[in-house]
């Protein structure tokens, strides 16, 4: 049996009351489901900044009626101390996935990055020490590595901050550390790489690569390649990412509490290699698809050149196994995409 199943398996076996950060987001929403369906106590809060109510509705739809009933929903802002007290109060594990991403977006709005992912995290870290949450497991990023130029990244060598976003991630980490050391909040921080999969935004001018190419090729658009397409990056699936927030949750020791952890595939898939994949796994479902040849513009400013994860930590202390590769992740994202950009074009027409 896995450390993956056994987690679950305990998850089953003593319910708990879960709070989700960002639950109506893409990372945030699976997670939701993912706990429902163990039988867990969940509550999720959400200002739908970035996250849609219809990623709520689909997880009613995937879990049905009887395991929604434990799902209550706060509509708030975690800037406001107050409706954070209300989210944590009677909570045993934090999840919290809640931020304003995007590299681009931070550097042109820093303020409003700093608000969500600075001031509304030590909201929550703050509302979780007082109401005395068990464990405080939260969403950090690769782009802490920043400019440092070691390949693969390991969570002990960092480099200086290249965005407003890394910087506002960076402190998040040292803010968990002081509460970890100050307080004894058990917090575990997770380093995302690149995550993608269902329900992940195809719209708006900070969505994510994956889902915009695939929007962009189902729609006969070209894509847009920053560079010459032999960026790096650690593309991650959501079903790695849910398996490491539940390991977080339930891991015990020394080596876990208080630390940072690399959560990624550990490839390496250039931007090129990218678009082949998607552009042939589209061909391969429907034939008749035009699907142009990608377009390329200049290297977009703070964006790093290559990025690949270090898993040995993970995988020797919380027990994590990485379940699905990038072009095995990829091969369930295009499915969904393609079943519900349909959907969302038969119902919107």
């Amino acid at each position: 049996m896995t450390a993956y199943q056994r987690a679950q398996e305990q998850l089953q076996a003593t319910p708990a009351r879960f709070l989700v950060t960002g639950a109506a987001g893409f990372i945030g929403s699976n997670l939701v489901e993912r706990l429902l369906q163990l039988g867990q106590t969940v509550v999720g809060i959400d200002n739908f900044a970035t996250g849609h109510p219809h990623n709520l509705a689909d997880v009613r739809n995937a879990v049905g009626g009887e395991l929604w009933e434990q799902f209550r929903f706060i509509e708030g802002d975690l800037r406001d101390l107050a409706t954070c007290r209300e989210a944590c109060a009677g909570i045993d594990l934090v999840l919290h996935q809640a931020a304003l991403g995007s590299v681009p977006r931070s550097i042109a709005d820093p303020i409003a990055t700093n608000g969500s992912n600075v001031d509304g995290f030590l909201n929550v870290l703050v509302a979780a020490r007082d109401a005395e949450v068990r464990r405080f497991v939260f969403a950090t990023s690769s782009s802490v590595y920043g400019d440092h130029p070691a390949l693969p990244k390991s969570e002990d060598r960092v480099g200086r901050p290249l965005s407003p976003y890394a910087a506002s991630k960076l402190i998040d980490e040292l803010y968990a550390s002081v509460f970890c050391r100050t307080y004894g909040v058990e917090t575990i921080g997770l380093r995302y790489f690149n995550v993608f999969g269902r329900r992940q935004d195809p719209d708006g001018a900070y969505a994510a690569v994956i889902p915009r190419w695939i929007s962009s090729l189902l729609s006969g658009r070209p894509c847009v390649i920053y560079g010459d397409g032999e960026t790096t990056r650690d593309f991650c699936y959501i079903e790695n990412v849910i398996q490491a927030n539940l390991l977080a949750a339930v891991s015990e020791g020394s080596d876990v509490v208080g630390e940072v952890f690399n959560i990624a595939y550990g490839g390496r898939t250039t931007l090129n290699e990218l678009y082949q994949y998607i552009a042939d796994g589209l061909r391969r479902r429907d034939p008749r698809l035009h699907v142009p040849p990608p377009e390329y513009a200049e290297f977009r400013a703070a964006d790093t050149r290559h990025s690949q994860a270090d898993i040995s930590k993970a995988r020797a202390y919380l027990g994590y196994a990485p379940t699905h590769s990038a072009e095995q992740g990829l091969t369930e994202t295009l499915e969904w995409y393609v079943q519900n950009l349909a959907l969302e074009t038969a119902r919107t027409s």
